[in-house]
């Protein structure tokens, strides 16, 4: 037995992930259902898990480059331009990583000294406060509140940064509330980000799912930003391909050279044979997208209709992702007692707000990316043991 085991330092203030301690109740319990991962329950393409067999069957299982192979950076800049008119070379500007998160990870730790305050979105997605405490940075936190419906003030923003502010991580549509912010919402934010001399770390992985008149604006598209922004993305929500970890970034020559540099000496590069996927996924048919977006519009709608006739729950219509974060401070317990008792009553997984920062407590994150006969019977449950305390 060694003697003296302790941490190292950078990891005093880290806990662990609020999302994986109710996704591990969910794995225990065969019986449950589990709302509380952001996971598709479709499966990617068949074009594009072929596209893997065929590049297994060629041999196509060693390195690729660090930043990934070429023909998967040509078909994103490709993308960037259709999509949103941005230009970004291939072999500089764009970085293929191991999902979104590493991505965040990579950024934080390539841009952020000892000291540095980050403005970070609360609640906010749980990677980013952790990339920055390991960075040395300070996470500043800002609160997205519901009578804003989830969406930062200009006014918070502003009263949070100072001569030590030098990142805003910002994420929509966001995890956990589904919120989406307008072309005015962004130019606003865009346009202090460059009074303020401030680089931005964009989280754009549902992009693509967005429902009603919702439109995605990409950060870098705004006077000023592009010099300024890394837009992180994935293949993980769009195609389904979470597992496959293939996330990417687009960013000027500059900032991508620092993420470049850490990701080499972190993973090397992506699964090879999960790159082939997302190329062919993101180069071949986009049917299976609008199809699962239709599918997750349904699921919106049931879950929002019947929290509000549940009742107890206050509980807005998302305009994007998969998630909806209803108020539970009618039901007197904490986010954490409230998702403990859906477990215990229900045998229903959710997600306590408190998980996604102070500014969530209140709430609790339903996923509904599950099958549409699975939430129907979810929601009946938690009808059923929402009435033994009402």
């Amino acid at each position: 037995m060694v003697s003296g085991i302790k941490p190292a330092n950078r990891l005093k203030n880290l806990k662990y992930s609020g999302i994986r301690r109710f996704f591990d109740i969910a794995k225990k319990n065969p019986n449950v259902i589990n709302l509380s991962v952001g996971e598709p329950d479709f499966v990617p393409p068949k074009h594009a898990l072929d596209a893997g067999w065929e590049a297994m069957e060629k041999g196509e299982t060693h390195y690729t480059s660090t930043n990934g192979i070429r023909e998967l950076r040509e078909a994103l800049a490709q993308k960037a331009y259709h999509e949103y008119g941005l230009n970004y070379d291939p072999d500089t500007e764009i970085l293929i990583t191991a999902g979104g998160t590493e991505a965040i990870f990579l950024a934080a730790s390539g841009l952020v000294n000892p000291g540095d305050e980050v403005l970070i979105p609360n609640p906010g997605f749980v990677c980013y406060e952790p990339s920055v405490l390991l960075a040395g940075g300070v996470p500043v936190h800002v609160p997205l509140r519901e009578e804003n419906s989830f969406k930062p003030s200009s006014d918070d923003v502003i009263s949070r940064i100072t001569k030590k502010s030098r990142v805003m991580i910002l994420n929509y549509p966001n995890n956990p509330t589904g919120a989406v912010l307008s072309h005015e919402e962004a130019a606003s934010l865009a346009k202090i980000a460059v009074e303020h001399d401030m680089i931005v770390i964009s989280d754009e992985v549902y992009e693509k799912i967005v429902y009603d008149d919702a439109k995605h604006s990409c950060f870098a598209s705004f006077p000023g930003m592009r010099e300024r922004t890394l837009v992180v993305n994935s293949f993980s929500k769009t195609y389904a391909m979470t597992g496959l970890r293939v996330g990417y970034v687009y960013g000027p020559k500059e900032l991508i050279s620092f993420l470049w540099l850490v990701h080499q000496y972190t993973v090397a590069c992506v699964d090879t044979l999960a790159q082939h996927i997302a190329l062919a996924a993101l180069k071949g048919p986009q049917d299976f997208v609008k199809h699962m977006v239709h599918q997750f519009d349904k699921r919106r709608q049931l879950v929002h209709k019947r929290l509000m006739e549940i009742g107890g729950f206050n509980c807005s219509l998302p305009k994007g992702a998969f998630y909806v974060f209803p108020n539970i401070k009618d039901f007197g317990m904490s986010s954490e007692e409230f998702a403990e008792f859906l477990v215990r009553e229900a045998n229903v997984v959710t997600v306590p707000g408190s998980a996604f920062g102070v500014h969530g407590e209140g709430y609790i994150r339903i996923s509904y990316a599950a099958a549409y006969e699975k939430l129907e019977e979810a929601l009946n449950r938690i009808e059923m043991a929402v009435k033994k305390i009402r």
